[in-house]
């Protein structure tokens, strides 16, 4: 026992603060949860010191399936709790580094120009918005939350075509090996700009947008050069572990970790921070969103993976009071986004899906007021998990701006935009 919690601070210390770390020989399995036992156990694994299993999908519900990658050293203790316990579990991907060495394209970009058929570090996100605000002065104006906690800056854009058009906020990349998300919300700032497409310039020119391609620079830096999997910031609160969890550490719901929702162990994947909003990255964009709260009517935070449109509550069964039209209209956007590729996306609650508490889209809606709040989780559904191939970006974010023009008309419909 000692030798193995040994070698888990090694592998923390590793992972956390030195070189590139990599995963090879690491597991993902799905594994079916059919009784209250089994999600103890799964949740006691998530929460062991030092624990090594990193949840993709967190333990949630009876009756739900989780997704949990299995260092090799891990897979005898692994194997073993799965067959005590008669755990349903299926092999979705054998080699996790197999997948990271195949994210990007091989070949190098024929020209310094910036597209979408690769991921993009940091630098390179923001060099573009440099060169869009020079490009379309006349339109977008450069917006800022302040600084991380290692003092990178935390820098969006506002696109405003006219005055008084209403406003949706877009949050992406809360969580940093979900690089997706500031994939998606960068495309999806150009076609605001270049489309001739007459739906995209409708959205385009008829509201305004605080985008923010990523809302965590520390993690996501960290994730490029040290640990593809890396997930929270970088704050230090603890001796040997690093980061809290961003889309935990909301004022709405928080907790400290006591019940399931979120953890109050700083080595945890969902550690939510010594307080709600210790953590200037959420601090920094609350204060951003109450400055424009009355001006913002929809607020939409990208994550990935899953499948999902995800609304208030997070923490709690009861319904939000606009249940029904969150859920309607979310249900819109989702079965326009099916259009495109036929993909399905389910629509329901974050609660739904399992309880967290201090997310960003419940602070949206409840301290904010800001009626219409959601979370999107992209592709996909568990083949590649984070860590999506970069030729699935522009099919992604295609079905999701066509599920935004249609989420816009109903909710322009239903009086939400006035």
């Amino acid at each position: 026992m000692r030798n193995l919690l040994v070698l888990s601070v090694v592998i923390f210390l590793a992972f956390s603060n030195g070189e590139k770390a990599r995963f090879d020989n690491y597991k993902v399995f799905s594994v079916e949860v059919n009784n209250e036992e089994q999600l103890k156990v799964l949740r006691e694994m998530e929460e062991a010191p030092f624990s090594s299993y990193d949840f993709w999908k967190a333990p949630g519900k009876v009756g739900h399936s989780v997704d949990v990658m299995v260092p090799p050293h891990k897979s005898s203790e692994f194997e073993e709790i799965m067959s005590s316990l008669k755990f349903e579990t299926k092999l979705k991907i054998s080699n996790v580094q197999e997948l990271i060495d195949n994210e990007q394209p091989k070949a190098a970009p024929a020209n310094d120009d910036f597209g979408w058929d690769r991921y993009h570090t940091l630098e390179e996100i923001y060099s573009w918005l440099d060169g869009l605000l020079v490009e379309y002065s006349d339109v977008l104006t450069p917006i800022s939350a302040g600084n991380s906690v290692e003092g990178r800056p935390i820098r969006g854009v506002l696109l405003s075509y006219k005055e008084g058009n209403p406003a949706i906020f877009i949050e992406s990349n809360t969580h940093a090996r979900e690089w997706i998300t500031s994939a998606t919300a960068t495309y999806v700032l150009n076609e605001f700009l270049t489309s001739t497409d007459p739906e995209v310039r409708e959205i385009a020119e008829n509201y305004d947008w605080y985008i923010f391609p990523n809302v965590n620079p520390d993690g996501f830096h960290f994730s490029h050069v040290n640990n593809r999997m890396w997930r929270k910031t970088r704050a230090r609160h603890g001796v040997i572990c690093l980061g809290v969890d961003p889309n935990r550490n909301w004022d709405h719901g928080w907790q400290d970790g006591s019940a399931p929702g979120a953890s109050n162990d700083v080595c945890s994947t969902t550690y939510a921070g010594p307080a709600p909003f210790s953590e200037p990255e959420t601090r920094n964009l609350a204060d951003f969103v109450l400055e424009h709260a009355d001006h913002i009517k929809i607020y939409l935070s990208y994550h990935s993976y899953s499948l999902l449109l995800l609304f208030p509550w997070s923490y709690t069964s009861a319904p939000a009071e606009d249940y029904d039209d969150l859920h309607h209209i979310g249900t819109v956007a989702a079965d326009r986004l099916k259009e495109v590729y036929q993909t399905e996306y389910t629509v329901q609650t974050f609660y739904d899906l399992y309880i967290s508490t201090g997310t960003s889209i419940d602070w949206a809606y409840a301290d904010a007021g800001i009626k219409l709040a959601y979370t999107y989780e992209f592709r996909d559904n568990g083949t590649y998990g984070f860590i999506l191939p970069a030729d699935q970006i522009i099919p992604n974010s295609i079905e999701v701006l066509q599920s935004m023009i249609a989420m816009l008309a109903e909710s322009t419909r239903l009086g939400y935009m006035s």
